[in-house]
């Protein structure tokens, strides 16, 4: 079971699935939501039980962001053609026992860092 919640504890989370793809998220919405990169993995949407209200942002025409309204923590990113939700890292119970597997959308990293971490770097996906 992987559980996480928000930063106030508003918004819980929990899915008996298996989380895919950890990853960190270098594209400008990203940076702007998050202050720096956002590191997620994914799950098919109907295995995840999310409890607490929930704000939904469209931030695309294609996809949405989801965030306590309390507290303004980011715990989701979904797509609308996707059967699938990611949801942050950083809001998870530990131990996780993940790993990162790759940077996405480095093409749109800020400039102030460097990735160095040896992880493939996916420029737009």
């Amino acid at each position: 079971m992987t559980k996480g919640q928000c930063l106030c504890g508003g918004v819980t989370f929990e899915t008996t699935a298996e989380p895919k793809g950890a990853s960190a998220c270098h594209c400008g919405q990203c940076r702007r939501q998050s202050g720096h990169v956002w590191a997620s993995a994914y799950v098919p949407k109907d295995t995840m039980h999310i409890t607490g209200d929930v704000t939904w942002y469209a931030s695309s025409d294609t996809a949405k962001r989801g965030f306590c309204p309390t507290c303004g923590s980011f715990l989701f990113w979904a797509a609308d053609a996707e059967s699938t939700i990611s949801f942050a890292l950083g809001a998870l119970d530990t131990p996780t026992d993940l790993k990162m597997t790759r940077h996405i959308f480095v093409a749109d990293k800020g400039d102030y860092y460097d990735i160095a971490d040896g992880l493939p770097q996916d420029a737009r996906s």
